[in-house]
């Protein structure tokens, strides 16, 4: 089951204040984007957030999951708490890097004479 629109409208309403949030569509599901930077992974209504130290005591009673095949194992965030949603968020933004443009492919012509 892919997420909805309306499940990750909510989960950015759920983190509004925590800086810029946006979002993008990958693959019928989405990366959540705090001040550009990669946070929440949102598959089939549920969301999810990287498996790291700085989180783990305040994760220390959350789910795990697997937000996709062959994807390594995230917690499971309870969106539906804002304000838990939000503190998590903010030991996360510091720590995760803005990711590197992609440098576009260049198709080249052989010129073989």
């Amino acid at each position: 089951m892919a997420t909805t629109t309306d499940f990750i409208e909510y989960v950015c309403e759920q983190i509004s204040g925590v800086g810029a949030v946006r979002y993008k569509k990958m693959f019928e599901e989405y990366m959540v984007y705090v001040n550009e930077k990669p946070i929440l992974l949102v598959c089939d209504n549920m969301v999810f957030v990287k498996i790291l130290d700085c989180i783990s005591e305040k994760m220390k009673d959350a789910e795990t999951g697997f937000p996709y095949d062959r994807a390594k194992e995230h917690y499971i965030l309870d969106i539906d708490n804002s304000v838990f949603s939000k503190e998590v968020i903010t030991l996360l933004e510091p720590v995760i890097p803005i990711p590197k443009p992609k440098k576009k492919k260049i198709d080249r012509l052989c010129n073989i004479p």
